[in-house]
């Protein structure tokens, strides 16, 4: 044989080896393009066109950084941020970290029960409250019947079918694309948008993502197969993490071009998730009504099941445990996600308003997320020769201190 046949056959045996490695910065992505992500970025398109699109590039960007390291800290140590918060921290600073971040997975269930009951009432007129019990049950169903690489299966079906619904939606819309790349990567502030930026940066930027990431990664135990696997693992991670956000960038765009091409061509502005279809039918005809429907539907469904499991997550890992699904932590902290985003949705009268207000509680547990895990994966005790490099450390505390620079002037703006 040849050497340049031997070559061939290596690199294609090492791609096909990457395949092995995918599946974790999925889970993350469909964080970030719940119905939250659909509530600001539609109201960022029908409000000022394409003029906001670089948000949405800064906010993956960010957001890459971030859930990178979260990912490197469960491939080294083989615990994930909640295990390690157990382990590395006081309890006084333990219960403050879980227990607001336990807060915050109710908070993102609020607006993904609700986003997937919305989808429901727009096709076939579910009556939102039952809307919201059928998608907790079914993210339930889906946790607690599939394993992990079921379950990655899964929301790699459900990132597809979103990423096609707004596909369809765009090709049946007149875009300016030339203006679209522009804003893509050109700041701009237009009078009255520190809001809606706000909103789409808080909502890309997600604590029980984090904690999730490294949950998922760290249940493949790759810190005990040996060094080798973990440095090929470290490098196999970030193209993982960089695929799974640039799908989720790419839909994020697709939101804010449809809403732009559609909505403000026309001088629309929307103050609700049903009223895009209401809108879109009369211009497009039946079917992309249905297609918006069905993707909310999908995007509900898929990010309630990450948010329990992340739910879950957190609160096993108060008592220094792993998710387990037979572990009875475990189940109680899917449960109270759940439950407390029910009894929540419960409460509401305006559901647009609860999913915003839902992201505006994120916004104030994300620092107790973000440093915590600058800290741990910058100490040596916790990560060994793979702990943040001075460069590192400064990238991130810088990421660190602009995401909540931003989310505070979030805060500061929605209590007007």
């Amino acid at each position: 044989m040849s050497v340049r046949f031997l070559s061939r056959q290596a690199s294609w045996l090492a791609s096909f080896e990457l395949f092995q490695y995918i599946g974790p910065g999925f889970f993350v992505t469909v964080g970030f393009i719940d119905p939250g992500n659909w509530v600001t970025n539609v109201a960022a398109g029908s409000q000022f066109g394409y003029q906001l699109l670089w948000v949405v590039t800064l906010a993956t960007a960010i957001l890459i950084v971030v859930q990178h390291n979260a990912a490197h800290l469960g491939i080294v140590t083989g615990r994930c941020l909640a295990e390690a918060a157990s382990s590395y921290f006081r309890p006084w600073l333990r219960i403050l970290m879980l227990g607001s971040a336990l807060l915050a997975c109710i908070a993102t269930a609020l607006a993904e029960l609700l986003g997937a009951a919305i989808g429901l009432q727009m096709l076939c007129g579910v009556p939102l409250l039952l809307g919201a019990v059928l998608a907790a049950g079914f993210s339930v169903w889906m946790l607690f019947a599939r394993g992990y690489q079921s379950l990655e299966k899964w929301i790699i079906g459900f990132v597809s079918l979103i990423g096609l619904a707004f596909v369809f939606e765009l090709s049946l819309a007149k875009v300016q694309w030339g203006r679209a790349a522009v804003a893509l990567v050109a700041p701009s502030v237009p009078p009255g948008a520190m809001t809606v930026i706000m909103g789409v940066l808080g909502a890309v930027v997600m604590p029980h993502n984090i904690f999730l990431h490294s949950e998922v990664i760290q249940s493949r135990q790759w810190n005990a197969q040996g060094v080798e696997v973990i440095e090929k693992q470290l490098a196999y991670e970030f193209l993982d993490t960089l695929t799974g956000m640039g799908i989720g960038w790419a839909i994020n765009s697709a939101m804010i071009i449809m809403a732009a091409a559609v909505f403000y061509a026309h001088r629309i502005t929307v103050t609700e998730l049903s009223q895009v279809t209401v809108t879109i039918e009369p211009v497009f005809g039946a079917a992309s009504g249905v297609v918006f429907a069905l993707g909310l539907v999908f995007a509900g469904l898929s990010s309630s099941v990450t948010a329990a499991m992340a739910g879950g997550s957190v609160f096993a890992g108060i008592y220094g445990e792993p998710l387990d699904m037979a572990d009875n932590h475990t189940r109680t902290g899917i449960a109270l996600t759940l439950a407390g985003a029910l009894a929540v949705i419960l409460l509401l009268n305006d559901p647009f308003a609860g999913i915003i207000w839902s992201q505006v509680a994120l916004s104030v547990q994300l620092p107790l997320t973000i440093i915590p895990l600058i800290v741990l994966t910058s100490s040596r005790s916790v990560m060994g020769r793979h702990a943040n490099r001075p460069l590192t450390q400064a990238v991130l505390w810088l990421v660190g201190l602009l995401v909540i620079g931003l989310n505070l002037l979030l805060l500061r703006e929605m209590l007007g």
